[in-house]
């Protein structure tokens, strides 16, 4: 999946015709509230994302994405008219994997997103514990070969767990990664969802193990 935040109706509609002319699941938003919506849902493979954009600069967004844990790293092209060297600079040290200055062609595009993307794809890391594999460039959760489907906090408190694998995080801690720190939420919203989130994991649950008094830890799921 492909997201393209792009306020020009013009410019949206010729980027998604080529993407999925090119065989690429595809979804435009004219604006960041429905964009950031959207986010909450599914974190796409890749985003082209405009800069001068209604409601937030793009620049802005970028920084957000590069500093959420579950987004951080979501390969981001920026397509923009902002043509000088600097601007292309800024753009590039505020995270950007690419910039490409507009008016472009559909047969660039596509060839600076397939570069992206086999990039991005050839150096991703992998989670594992017992069969489950965790992709955080691709924000996917694998039990075998099957993708499970995951809500975003039970994506990240997965990910939190086996980021460190073998340790024990106190539920207050996963709070905070989670959650953030201002959440005024109690404990019991983590062993709601740890529950949900092993009930989804099938037989594989069982990698996440409870520490009574403490919190949780992910081993390979080995009695």
């Amino acid at each position: 999946m492909i997201y393209l935040l792009e306020d020009d109706d013009g410019i949206r509609n010729f980027v998604l015709y080529a993407l999925r002319s090119s065989g690429f699941e595809a979804e435009g938003f004219d604006a960041p509230s429905a964009f950031y919506t959207a986010m909450k849902e599914r974190i796409p493979d890749l985003l082209l994302l405009d800069i001068m954009l209604p409601e937030e600069d793009g620049l802005s967004i970028l920084k957000k994405l590069r500093a959420d844990s579950s987004a951080s790293g979501l390969p981001i092209i920026l397509l923009t008219a902002k043509t000088t060297e600097f601007d292309k600079v800024t753009g590039l040290d505020s995270g950007a994997d690419d910039y490409i200055t507009k008016p472009f062609g559909a047969m660039e595009l596509i060839s600076r997103i397939n570069a992206l993307l086999r990039r991005t794809r050839g150096a991703e890391n992998k989670l594992t514990a017992g069969d489950i594999t965790l992709i955080p460039s691709r924000h996917e959760v694998l039990r075998g070969e099957e993708r499970l489907v995951l809500t975003l906090k039970e994506y990240e408190l997965l990910a939190a767990l086996m980021k460190e694998k073998g340790k024990v995080i106190t539920r207050d801690e996963l709070l905070s990664r989670v959650w953030g720190y201002d959440f005024t939420g109690e404990s019991r919203t983590v062993d709601v969802h740890v529950r949900t989130l092993r009930s989804k994991l099938g037989d594989s649950g069982s990698i996440i193990e409870t520490v009574r008094g403490v919190g949780y830890r992910v081993g390979d799921g080995s009695d």
